[in-house]
């Protein structure tokens, strides 16, 4: 009989800790340089693995900690941008996590590019309104969410989707995680029932 691995609760919360410490390491490297961090979005590569890796609770609490965790450590975000990229971030851990359960297109790349491309959009969405609605009331266009999410943030979408699945199925393949579409022989899935 096969043993499918997969992370223990302690290694999730590992996992999460881990992210959690990148959510403040790497956006601290990346302010190093004139508007680095507004062009690569090193905060969403954290939530969006731990979402990915953990499932959309450990995402959602990366997602909504990580900001807070690195405002209190390093100042950054500032004040202002602080809660709208909470919402966003939280909405990218919950909406990763939660495509990647559910999204089965039978093959591990197409699932994780989809779930990743879900969260994207739909945090980027959540950051717009709030800003829009909430934080920027009256002085936020479409055109600005617009140019602050997507056209000024390429290359961050870019580094995410040709880095995320990557590093995943590495650590898949290296059992670290567990396979999500296991190759089996008939005889052991027998074994398993």
């Amino acid at each position: 009989m096969s043993k499918k691995r997969d992370l223990s609760r302690t290694g999730r919360l590992t996992v999460t800790a881990a992210c959690l410490s990148l959510c403040v390491l790497l956006p601290y490297a990346f302010h190093a340089l004139p508007n680095a961090a507004t062009v690569f979005s090193p905060m969403h590569i954290p939530v969006l693995l731990c979402a990915l890796a953990c499932g959309w609770g450990y995402g959602l609490l990366c997602g909504a900690a990580g900001p807070v965790l690195c405002f209190l450590v390093t100042g950054m975000p500032n004040a202002a941008e602080l809660l709208p990229m909470i919402g966003e971030c939280a909405v990218y851990g919950l909406v990763a996590g939660v495509c990647m359960r559910y999204i089965r297109t039978g093959k591990f790349y197409p699932d994780c590019y989809l779930s990743l491309i879900a969260a994207m959009l739909a945090g980027r969405i959540v950051g717009g309104v709030l800003q829009a609605f909430v934080f920027s009331a009256g002085n936020y266009s479409f055109a600005l969410w617009a140019t602050t999410y997507f056209l000024r943030g390429w290359p961050a979408i870019v580094i995410q989707l040709v880095l995320l699945p990557n590093v995943l199925f590495t650590l898949t393949k290296v059992g670290l995680l567990k396979e999500k579409y296991p190759k089996q022989s008939p005889s052991q899935e027998y074994e398993e029932e």
